[in-house]
């Protein structure tokens, strides 16, 4: 049975702390940004890609230590370091302040784990083995990059201009269902695959046209584009 409970979690102005200053923590850091967490690094020393991230106003650093009530106010924390004492301080704040803590490498001291992530536009999949092999989540996620390319960020957003028209114009549950099962069949990937914008919002907008929705293929275009 998993012990663990996948969710996806809205971090957009969350207040996020990450603790350390080498590329591990530049890593996490910058996902949680990219996620739009309001993220603060606390180390006394920050590798390069800490300070990029500082220079682009993607994270606060505080250079100095972690010492017992940093983590105030914080949604988020994570943590990477293997100090064993430093690991159990803050492992007991947040127990105490009921917050979310992952620490690199030590599954004991987390609240939650990180999968290996694939992203491509509003499309996320996330590998896990529940920490059991990292680095084999990490080659499941890569051999999917292949069957997931980057079309799919621009495919996603053309199923959503689409969707939206289909529910302005009262389609059914069922037609929309099976709009989508054409829509997958369809060459509208294959499309955006070879860069053709027009040709995947052209059969984009005939398969509407069936559902009675007119749509021009211009628009439909212009919002996949966006």
């Amino acid at each position: 049975m998993s012990s663990y409970y996948p969710v996806l979690l809205d971090l957009r102005g969350r207040a996020a702390v990450v603790i350390g200053g080498d590329d591990v923590a530049a890593e996490k850091a910058a996902a949680l940004a990219a996620c739009g967490a309001q993220v603060t690094v606390l180390s006394p020393t920050f590798c390069e890609a800490l300070l990029a991230l500082a220079e682009r106003g993607a994270a606060r650093l505080c250079q100095r230590a972690y010492t017992p009530g940093d983590l105030t106010g914080a949604f988020v924390v994570v943590a990477a370091t293997t100090d064993p004492n430093l690991i159990e301080a803050i492992w007991q704040e947040t127990r105490q302040g009921g917050q979310l803590v992952n620490i690199v490498d030590q599954p004991r001291h987390c609240s939650f784990i990180l999968p290996s992530i694939l992203r491509r536009g509003a499309l996320t999949i996330a590998v896990s083995t529940e920490g059991a092999s990292p680095g084999l989540a990490k080659r499941i996620r890569q051999q999917l990059e292949t069957l997931f390319p980057a079309a799919y960020a621009p495919y996603l957003r053309l199923a959503a201009a689409a969707r939206k028209r289909l529910r302005a114009g009262g389609v059914s549950y069922q037609r929309r269902d099976e709009f989508f099962g054409a829509y997958v069949a369809s060459d509208a990937l294959t499309s955006l695959e070879q860069h053709d914008w027009a040709a995947a919002a052209e059969t984009t907008a005939t398969l509407l046209r069936r559902c009675g929705i007119e749509a021009q293929a211009a628009a439909l275009e212009e919002e996949a584009k966006a």
